[in-house]
């Protein structure tokens, strides 16, 4: 990694993209269907493309913020609930781009899927914990009676990830031509 990647001031494009990411990501939440016991959405897939196009921090911020503004705005949570929807949609969009490097000119074409499916799988593993630590010590029900939970909202949440895992490469594919030929990429990271 080179000086002055690390050393780069967040600077008004930077803030501006990660703020409109943030805003998609909300947005796209409330595109969703019932499946299976759960919801199918595709804000997994936004916050994924955030981390590829961020980096671990910026992408980390626009999923979480906008997926904490969502559980805010339209879904209906307290406080602790958007703190922890922030937290695990950061951390999904953060390991991502810390995996797929979001390197500079030449991109390595394996990091960026594995960054994905990695980002996607650390979310499920969290949102399951979540879903177990809620159940089994906030509400009090039985084991078994949690694992018959998790187990049902586990298909929806692999088919998310799934989908997350094949969309946010192909759309990072899509638009890194266009945003390189501006030179907006080089500012986003």
């Amino acid at each position: 990694m080179d000086e002055k990647r690390t050393k780069k001031p967040l600077d008004t494009y930077r803030i501006v993209f990660i703020a409109l990411m943030a805003a998609i990501v909300c947005v796209v939440t409330l595109f969703r269907f019932p499946l299976l016991g759960s919801k199918v959405h595709f804000a997994n897939a936004m916050c994924l493309l955030a981390g590829l196009l961020f980096g671990p921090v910026g992408g980390g911020l626009a999923a979480g913020i906008g997926s904490g503004l969502y559980d805010g705005l339209f879904g209906g949570y307290d406080i602790l609930e958007c703190l922890i929807t922030f937290v695990s949609k950061f951390l999904m969009a953060c390991i991502c781009g810390m995996i797929a490097g979001t390197a500079r000119g030449r991109e390595n074409r394996v990091r960026i899927p594995v960054g994905a499916v990695v980002g996607a799988l650390s979310y499920v593993a969290l949102y399951m914990l979540k879903t177990y630590i809620y159940q089994r010590f906030v509400y009090g029900y039985p084991n078994d009676v949690v694992w018959l939970t998790m187990l049902s909202k586990l298909p929806a949440s692999l088919i998310n990830a799934v989908f997350a895992m094949i969309v946010a490469p192909i759309l990072y594919a899509a638009l890194c031509p266009a945003l390189q030929r501006s030179g907006m990429l080089s500012r986003l990271r």
